[in-house]
């Protein structure tokens, strides 16, 4: 496994080492996986990109992934250069090509392309864009998913959508990365953000819910990434009759939750077991993380099915 507990912390896969990797239409062995020094994605964090899981031969929630790639694509005026049907193609034929079934976890990134200089303005752009998938065998740790991870509330906030719109999947993760660099400077596996307002807003990685009088919180959505777990689990509440509040809440309510957890594509839903250093009860008897788990695991298993 990885050093560092988090939602991210894997098992480690041999077989990743002999995976291929696709770039504009060719498949490349992982050492020599190489974009130019002047594709905007390097250059400027110019594109967008999706994390999507495969399992038991199925992307899971693959239209609402693209969707939401395709959606924030348009939102900063790039042209993808392919259909969803063609992008799915390109996917299902890097799995096929790697000869993998489960267990994977895609990385999609999009770039605006090759420019002529290294410069922000689109219109330097002289190439179509640069389209990378990478495939990796790779499973959540279940040490995670059992014990949680621990958040510490960080000085870095998520901005008004005029200063960097953070409900796009933007390859320009700075605000992110400035959150976590500062979440593991003050002990804590993932950083929790709060919004100009004040408001918990979400994680620098993941999204935020919290769990008080058997209702589950989440914030408003406004400052934070339209994340498509967090959307599942919205509705897995609304469909199991779970009492579930999209609002403004403060940190000092956090500290005071019943139980908390957060989402993502890769982890599902990983409990919390420490906000600031006021410790949260973790997976305890009635457990309404643990029923969300549960429902979660029947939701993916349904939708691999399909």
């Amino acid at each position: 496994m990885t050093g560092k507990r988090g939602t991210h912390d894997y098992v480690e896969d041999l077989r990743n080492s002999e995976v291929l990797i696709y770039i504009n239409g060719d498949f490349f062995p992982r050492q020599d996986a190489t974009i130019s020094v002047f594709d905007s994605g390097f250059l400027l964090g110019d594109g967008v990109w999706e994390g999507i899981r495969f399992h038991n031969g199925k992307f899971l929630f693959l239209d609402e992934h693209l969707e939401r790639l395709f959606w924030g694509a348009s939102k900063i005026d790039m042209d993808v250069g392919k259909t969803i049907d063609e992008i799915k193609s390109i996917l299902y034929k890097t799995v096929q090509k790697n000869e993998m079934d489960t267990g994977v976890h895609i990385r999609l990134i999009v770039s605006r392309g090759i420019k002529s200089t290294p410069y922000q303005d689109p219109s330097f752009t002289i190439t179509g864009p640069t389209i990378v998938v990478i495939p990796e065998y790779k499973k959540p740790s279940l040490e995670t998913q059992k014990k949680g991870i621990k958040l510490v509330s960080v000085d870095i906030i998520r901005g008004n959508q005029n200063v960097q719109d953070h409900r796009i999947n933007s390859l320009s993760k700075f605000n992110c990365i400035q959150a976590c660099i500062d979440a593991h400077r003050k002990g804590g596996d993932e950083g929790l953000m709060l919004d100009p307002h004040g408001y918990v807003s979400t994680c620098n990685s993941t999204h935020f819910f919290m769990v008080k009088d058997n209702s589950v919180w989440t914030s408003t959505g406004d400052y934070c990434l339209h994340g498509i777990t967090r959307q599942n689990i919205i509705d897995i509440c609304k469909d199991k009759s779970i009492s579930i509040y999209e609002k403004n809440f403060t940190l000092s309510e956090v500290y005071e939750c019943d139980e908390a957890f957060v989402t993502g594509t890769f982890g599902g839903v990983v409990p919390v077991s420490e906000v600031d250093n006021h410790e949260l009860a973790v997976l305890p008897d009635n457990s309404l993380v643990s029923n969300l788990q549960a429902y979660y695991f029947e939701l993916v298993d349904i939708e691999s099915s399909l």
